[in-house]
């Protein structure tokens, strides 16, 4: 075995890594202690590798530029953003909503400054932060009175805590729904302390089923939007109406939980009819609770509208307190609901209805032009079509509704065309600088475009794809 010796004696030294340009440069970047450790773990790499035999030794530049490389590996943001070209609009994975710029500058302003967030500025007294977006909230839906929490789910937990604990809740079995991430209302009423009350079957329930089961022990009916499925065929269901007709006349609140939510009638943007907030609230819900990083298209939060004593009672709940949104979501919030008083330019500023509108054509057009940029980045191994496609609104928001879009698929040539080669091209578009994210289907990588808008962003970023072989 070759004696190591004189290689470990032509290692540069710590100290004298440390005294380099490059180091006192990124001595200045990251900081003395996380270069001290980067360089230490690359000179223990070096002792082992020429222990080994494996590679000569480096020189002192070469180590720390190794040192640097790994610490900007370290430093670069696990928040990153990407280009969403799935097909789904709301992608759950893909932070749902893009932001309007206009909440985008009411959130910058909260994080940089100090804000009347509990502080009365006419009397000069305490405040109460959801005073911020309750006038809003019952302009836009017509309810007496709204709270905020931090998303539905929370909502939901809050109400069904205020009304139900240690009380009955009655709900049909066809809506005991399962959403992403394994969230189950019946795991989430048991949680909020109350009896599930089963009635109805899977995929019919009568009004009779709910009179029947209304007592002196429940606390409260709740209605669920089955956002993320339908049951289809032989199936009944009670209308939000005739529910509150029945709840009402009992006198037990009724809770109805829309999931998604939207304070606008998507058939205007050529999509199918969704169930308002407004119309929940007028069929005599006595209360409504929806999300806002949704259809609604803002920041993560969960909405409770309704009565007002019902809201006064959620408001005392002390898990309101660990509900609730801070000022900065509040900014966000307050910005977006401003956009829906203006609704005929609400497409043209809220990116989720703009993006939900486009049309089949124009992105088709848009494909189009971006097709020889990306045959060019992929190169002779790969060979890129315009296709036709069918994108999703996502997040259980009318989940079997499609909207007619356009898109590249990109598949392996010759010998090359195997789901492994897809598999890895898919990969190189996610390792880029602004990571790509597409669908694999029919032995293609599918670029849906409907969510694209920054089309010379997305070119320039093509520059950086790193195939085996690009011609």
């Amino acid at each position: 075995m070759r004696d190591p010796g004189p290689a470990f004696r032509r290692i540069p030294s710590i100290d004298e890594l440390l005294k380099t340009p490059l180091a006192i440069e990124a001595t200045d970047r990251f900081g003395r202690p996380a270069l001290l450790e980067a360089l230490r773990h690359c000179v223990e790499e070096v002792r082992g590798a020429a222990a080994s035999g494996r590679m000569a030794v480096p020189n002192a530049d070469a180590i720390v530029a190794s040192a640097i490389a790994s610490l900007q590996r370290a430093s670069q943001p696990k928040v990153r953003p990407v280009f969403n070209l799935t097909g789904t609009v709301l992608h759950t994975n893909l932070g749902r909503a893009q932001i309007a710029e206009a909440a985008i500058e009411a959130a910058t302003a909260a994080m940089r400054e100090a804000l009347a967030l509990e502080f009365d500025l006419a009397t000069g007294k305490r405040g109460e932060r959801d005073d911020l977006v309750r006038d809003l909230l019952c302009e836009l839906t017509g309810a007496e009175d709204a709270t905020v929490v931090n998303n539905n789910a929370g909502a939901v937990l809050l109400a069904l805590n205020t009304l139900g604990r240690g009380k009955e809740a009655v709900i049909s079995r066809g809506e005991l729904i399962e959403i992403g991430g394994a969230f189950r209302m019946p795991d989430i009423m048991a949680r909020a302390g109350t009896k599930l009350v089963e009635v109805g079957t899977t995929n019919r329930t009568h009004e009779k089923d709910y009179a029947a089961a209304l007592g002196p022990k429940t606390g409260l009916v709740l209605k669920v939007h089955t956002s993320n499925y339908r049951v289809e065929g032989f199936t009944k269901s009670v209308s939000g109406k005739a529910l509150a007709d029945i709840t009402r006349a009992q006198n037990v609140p009724l809770l109805n939980d829309l999931g998604s939510g939207t304070l606008v009638d998507l058939a205007r943007y050529g999509l199918s009819h969704e169930q308002t907030v407004r119309e929940a609230v007028a069929e005599g819900a006595d209360l409504v609770t929806f999300s806002g990083d949704k259809l609604l298209g803002g920041p993560q939060a969960g909405f409770i509208v309704g009565r007002r004593e019902l809201i006064a009672r959620l408001n005392k709940n002390p898990m309101k307190r660990a509900l609730r949104v801070d000022k900065v979501r509040l900014a966000a919030i307050e910005a977006t609901l401003q956009l829906y008083r203006d609704p005929d330019r609400l497409a043209e500023r809220l990116p989720t209805i703009r993006l939900l509108a486009r049309k089949r054509d124009e992105i088709a057009a848009q494909a189009a032009r971006l097709l020889p940029a990306l045959s060019a980045a992929v190169g002779l191994g790969y060979v890129a079509t315009v296709v036709d496609c069918a994108s999703q609104i996502g997040s259980g928001a009318l989940p079997q509704e499609t909207l007619p879009s356009a898109g590249i698929a990109i598949r392996a040539a010759g010998p090359r065309a195997s789901g492994r080669a897809l598999i890895k091209l898919a990969a190189a578009f996610r390792g880029l600088d602004k990571p790509v994210i597409g669908r694999i289907e029919e032995q293609a990588l599918v670029l849906d475009l409907r969510c694209l808008e920054d089309e010379a962003g997305f070119v320039r970023n093509l520059a950086g794809l790193q195939l085996a072989e690009r011609g």
